[in-house]
């Protein structure tokens, strides 16, 4: 998933970052509500995880300024622990909520929750017309055929599969696939749609990830036999 993190406190965000990573999502970091503000109008994610307490605009605010027009799940950090500060997160549109200090497995495992709610999941798998990702292999499998990805080749693909028929520009795979001021290489993503393409061919769904030219890519399952 892409997740947008933003925490203040250097030593709870490094940790809580470094964990995000190493279990294959793509972390932004932030460390106050006016950049996070900012970069939820230029980038999707598909979860927020906010400090309560932040430098001029509080996870609070910004999660209630979110939810207007975002529909992203929203994971709550915070060490305001009683019911009270409870509800108020959850009626700011908060989705979960974690009191600090954080355990890291903890945060995994509400996180891979969260990004279990598209219907699209089945368990760890993320499923589209017979195609299957597995979240805890880095595989993908098809008509009883499987084959592994590698870290970067499944965030592209679970990217492609969590916004299927959709045409994804170059620019948005960038900005999605690659955290926020890290610059990748400028063929880098038609390298690594070669790549992933090599890897749906083992499966027989070769022609599933279309090139529409001078305009991106598209994940597209063929129709169903009538």
């Amino acid at each position: 998933m892409v997740i947008l993190l933003v925490e203040d406190d250097l030593e709870q965000s490094e940790p809580l970052h470094a964990a995000l990573s190493g279990a294959g999502h793509i972390v932004d970091a932030v460390a106050d509500g006016d950049m996070a503000q900012w970069l939820l109008s230029v980038k999707t994610y598909d979860l927020l995880i906010l400090d309560w307490m932040l430098p001029k605009i509080s996870g609070l605010q910004l999660c209630r300024q979110y939810r207007q027009t975002g529909t992203a799940p929203v994971l709550m950090l915070t060490a305001k622990d009683t019911t009270v500060d409870k509800v108020a997160g959850l009626d700011a549109g908060a989705d979960d909520y974690l009191v600090k200090p954080v355990d890291v497995i903890e945060l995994l495992a509400r996180v891979r929750a969260l990004g279990r709610r598209s219907p699209l999941w089945k368990g760890d798998t993320l499923v589209l017309e017979g195609l299957q990702l597995h979240t805890n292999q880095l595989a993908i499998e098809r008509n009883q055929q499987q084959t592994q990805l590698s870290m970067r080749e499944f965030q592209l693909m679970e990217y492609l599969m969590r916004h299927p028929n959709q045409l994804l520009s170059r620019d948005q795979i960038e900005r999605s696939l690659w955290e926020w001021g890290t610059q990748p290489e400028s063929n880098a993503v038609s390298t690594l749609v070669r790549r992933l393409r090599q890897r749906l061919e083992s499966v027989g769904a070769k022609d599933w990830l279309e090139t529409v030219y001078g305009m991106g890519y598209r994940l597209a399952p063929p129709a169903p036999d009538v």
